[in-house]
């Protein structure tokens, strides 16, 4: 396969349609807790706010500067993250990790659409990006929840 036809996999419609749509794409006036990632190799950024209560995610948003690849991520994760538990989270995680690096499975529900992020595999300069706002919002749970 030729670059551009790796491109045109890496960045499909279904990643740039989640790109252009990030759900919870503001920051909350009165957060429990507020982590700021940055992806040093792009420079990357997404900083997010959550609350938590009764070990649930209350509410979530986040500030969203990346890439596509980062940017469709962060829809995935803001679409389904309120109501999920610390432990839920950090499966997402831990699974998208494992996909990326290892060919692992896809995340489990409700992340399971974290799997069109699948063909980035190969571009580990992306990975960081990619994992930012599940690593932000892992790291606000630590503190929120």
């Amino acid at each position: 396969m030729t670059a551009n036809a790796d491109m045109i996999k890496l960045y499909s419609a279904r990643i740039l349609a989640l790109a252009a749509d990030i759900p919870r794409h503001h920051r909350l006036e009165a957060p429990g807790a507020t982590v700021r990632r940055r992806a040093p190799l792009c420079g990357s950024t997404v900083t997010v706010d959550l609350t938590c209560e009764g070990g649930k995610i209350t509410d979530f948003g986040q500030d969203v500067k990346a890439c596509a690849l980062g940017q469709a991520a962060a829809s995935v994760v803001g679409a389904h993250i309120v109501g999920r538990t610390a432990s839920e989270v950090r499966a997402a995680r831990d699974a998208l990790k494992s996909m990326l690096t290892e060919d692992g499975p896809t995340p489990p529900a409700p992340f399971e659409d974290l799997e069109v992020l699948r063909p980035a595999r190969d571009y580990k300069n992306r990975h960081a990006s990619i994992m930012l706002s599940l690593d932000a919002a892992v790291e606000a749970l630590e503190t929120a929840c």
